[in-house]
């Protein structure tokens, strides 16, 4: 399955310390990880979250990654608003595991301002 995550600055750069190859760990607050399942969600919440956020440092990276399709077909898609908002809640205890079934690299596709 692709998957795509929107992501801020500080996000980026750890992304890009583990060689593209996982996502950190989530902040004390943050109880879930949830990837989105199209590009256009994905941009929509980088547009008007990442883009609009100091701590994101006013940037929106849009991500795009493989996931094995057995392991993630254990989380059920969630539609949180319009038909295309569909993610997957992963809990964050869950994020070490989530990343060794991530199949290659994580690419940075579109970067907003």
């Amino acid at each position: 399955m692709i998957l795509y995550r929107p992501v801020g600055q500080a996000e980026k750069e750890l992304i890009e310390a583990s060689g593209y190859t996982k996502y950190p760990p989530r902040l004390d607050w943050q109880p879930i990880f949830y990837p989105v399942l199209n590009q256009r969600y994905a941009e929509e919440i980088g547009g008007k979250w990442n883009t609009k956020d100091p701590d994101s440092g006013y940037v929106g990276y849009i991500t795009r990654f493989e996931i094995d399709n057995d392991y993630i077909s254990a989380f059920p898609v969630q539609t949180v608003g319009a038909s295309y908002h569909q993610e997957l809640w992963i809990p964050a205890e869950e994020l070490e595991t989530f990343n060794s079934h991530i199949i290659g690299k994580i690419e940075i596709i579109k970067v907003l301002k």
